[in-house]
C-alpha cells in the first residue's frame, strides 16, 4: 500500500518482489512523581503512517522489505510511578531492528515526572515539581518537553508531562498541569490516541491535571489516592501523585509501548514470533506487538 512518500529500502535480498511496509513505534511512558508532583512524560513516537508523527514532525517514509529479513521487535515498558517523596523513572525504548540494515527505527522511553525539581528529558519530557521548576525536553521528531511550575500559596501543584503532538500544561496554584496531547493515529483501521503525557498531582485540595486527551493516553494526576497510570500500549505518561494530610501518594505508572507494521496482505509472510495480534483492514495486515518479537518479511 502506498502512501506518497520517499521510500527507504529495509533490506537487499533477492527473491520476491519488494513491498512497502508502514509502522508505529512508541516507547514507555515515564513515571509520574509521588506527593503532588510532576507527571511522566510519553514514549518517544516515530509514525510512517498518515500524516504526522511525533514533535510536530512529518510522517516518517514508508520502508522498503525483501523477503528473508527478520525484523527484531522490542517493546518497552512504562517507568514506575515514585514512591514517597521521589521521582518516577523513565521509561524503556521501544525499536525495530536488523544486525544488516544500519536502518533501524528506535524510539525514546518517555521521561520522569519530578517531585520537587526539574522533569526528566525523554521521548516526551517529564514534568517538573511543585515549586518553581521546568519540564525537561522531548526528543526530536518523537515528543515534546514537560511543563514548568511556578510557585504559589498552598496548595501547590506538579506539572503535565509532554506529549508526542504537544508541550506538558504548566502546573501552580491549586491546578495541577494537563498532559501534552497525544497524537491519533488509525494504522490498525480505528483512530487511537497514542502519546499522551500524564496529568500533574496536587498538594492538598484542588484539581489535579487530565491526561493527554482527556486520559485516552496520559493517565489523570490525583489529589488524594493512587493516581492513573499511562494507558497500556500507547505510550502514555503517568499522573502526579497527591498529597492530603502529609499522606503523600505514589506516582502513576508510564504505559507499556507498543510497535505495529502494516503491509499488503498478498506478501504478508506469517512468520512472526511473541504471538503480536494479527488483524486485517482492507487489503492490508496489520501486526500489532504488545511485546517483544519478530517478523520475517
Amino acid at each position: 500500500m502506498s502512501f506518497g512518500y520517499q521510500v527507504l529500502g529495509f533490506g537487499s535480498g533477492g527473491g520476491a518482489a519488494p513491498y512497502e511496509m508502514s509502522y508505529i513505534c512508541v516507547a514507555g511512558g515515564g513515571g509520574g512523581a509521588a506527593m503532588g508532583g510532576g507527571a511522566g512524560g510519553a514514549g518517544g513516537l516515530r509514525s510512517s503512517y498518515g500524516t504526522t508523527s511525533g514533535g510536530g514532525a512529518a510522517a516518517e517514509s514508508v520502508k522498503t522489505v525483501e523477503a528473508g529479513i527478520a525484523l527484531t521487535i522490542a517493546v518497552g515498558g512504562g517507568g514506575p510511578g515514585g514512591q514517597g517523596s521521589q521521582a518516577g523513572t523513565t521509561g524503556s525504548a521501544a525499536s525495530i531492528t536488523n544486525a544488516t540494515w544500519g536502518e533501524d527505527v528506535s524510539c525514546t522511553g518517555g521521561g520522569y515526572g519530578q517531585h520537587n525539581s526539574n522533569g526528566g528529558a525523554g521521548g516526551s519530557g517529564g514534568g517538573g515539581g511543585f515549586t518553581s521548576t521546568a519540564g525537561a525536553s522531548g526528543t526530536t521528531n518523537e515528543g515534546y518537553a514537560g511543563g514548568s511550575s511556578t510557585s504559589g500559596a498552598s496548595p501547590h501543584a506538579g506539572t503535565g508531562g509532554g506529549g508526542a503532538v504537544s508541550v506538558g500544561g504548566q502546573g501552580g496554584g491549586s491546578t495541577g498541569g494537563q498532559g501534552g496531547s497525544a497524537l491519533s493515529i488509525s494504522i490498525t483501521g480505528s483512530a487511537v490516541d497514542y502519546g499522551g503525557g500524564g496529568g500533574g498531582g496536587v498538594r492538598g485540595s484542588g484539581t489535579p491535571g487530565e491526561g493527554g486527551n482527556a486520559g485516552s493516553s496520559g493517565g489523570d494526576g490525583q489529589t488524594t489516592g493512587t493516581p492513573n497510570p499511562g494507558v497500556a500500549n500507547t505510550g502514555g505518561g503517568g499522573g502526579g501523585g497527591g498529597h492530603e494530610g502529609h499522606s503523600g501518594d505514589p506516582g502513576g505508572d508510564g504505559g507499556k509501548g507498543i510497535v505495529i507494521l502494516r503491509m499488503p496482505t498478498a506478501n504478508f509472510s506469517g512468520t512472526v514470533t511473541g504471538s503480536p495480534n494479527e488483524s486485517t483492514d482492507g487489503t492490508d495486515t496489520v501486526l500489532k506487538f504488545t511485546g517483544d518479537g519478530s517478523y520475517t518479511t
